[in-house]
């Protein structure tokens, strides 16, 4: 599948970290995983909320412990929208995934700067191992915008948004079978893990 299709309708991550999630973070910490991201570009940690997407945290954590995003790349990067990434490796060999989960968009978290959301094709029930990080608000991404389903957040960034800076920064263009967006350095995740 051609990374072009995971945003086939998208017209378009300014919260600080500390309110993205308003009254609920504390109650949505409390138990959440966290994964850390050691990329070519420096590290960052992602924490997770199951309780408000359980099957698309329990996705991508099997992914993580499956290794699956170990020597991927990030492969789409646009300032001012989004960096996606884990599906593709240095030579633009797309891995192989396991079935779709549903979408699970309608859970009240939104497509704020440094949330963590899956990438799907036009299909709402499709997302499989890609993911992307808002690197501003996108609410045309929020339920129902902006193709009647929206996509799914399952956690943010809660270190290394520093690295997502850079990384979002990044000179672009094209590169394998993608015409643009892609860095022309390319960024590499050496490793996803499991820190609690």
């Amino acid at each position: 599948m051609k990374f072009r299709s995971y945003f086939p309708v998208l017209i378009a991550v300014g919260m600080t970290v500390a309110n993205v999630f308003c009254g609920g973070q504390s109650a949505l910490a409390q138990d959440a995983p966290r994964v850390k991201f050691v990329t070519t570009a420096g590290d960052f940690v992602l924490e997770l909320y199951p309780g408000k997407a359980p099957k698309t945290v329990e996705n991508f954590l099997q992914y993580v412990k499956d290794k699956h995003y170990d020597g991927t790349i990030f492969h789409r990067v646009i300032n001012n929208f989004m960096i996606q990434g884990g599906g593709f490796d240095t030579s633009f060999n797309q891995k192989p995934t396991r079935a779709p989960i549903p979408l699970e968009a309608n859970n009240g978290l939104k497509n704020d700067l440094g949330t963590v959301a899956m990438a799907r094709t036009s299909n709402p029930n499709s997302a499989t191992a890609q993911f992307f990080i808002n690197v501003k608000d996108n609410i045309r991404l929020n339920a129902p915008e902006p193709d009647g389903y929206g996509y799914t957040v399952f956690g943010k960034v809660i270190k290394g948004m520093d690295v997502v800076e850079k990384i979002k920064a990044t000179p672009t263009g094209a590169a394998g079978p993608f015409p643009s967006d892609v860095p022309k350095t390319p960024i590499l995740i050496n490793t996803a893990t499991l820190v609690k």
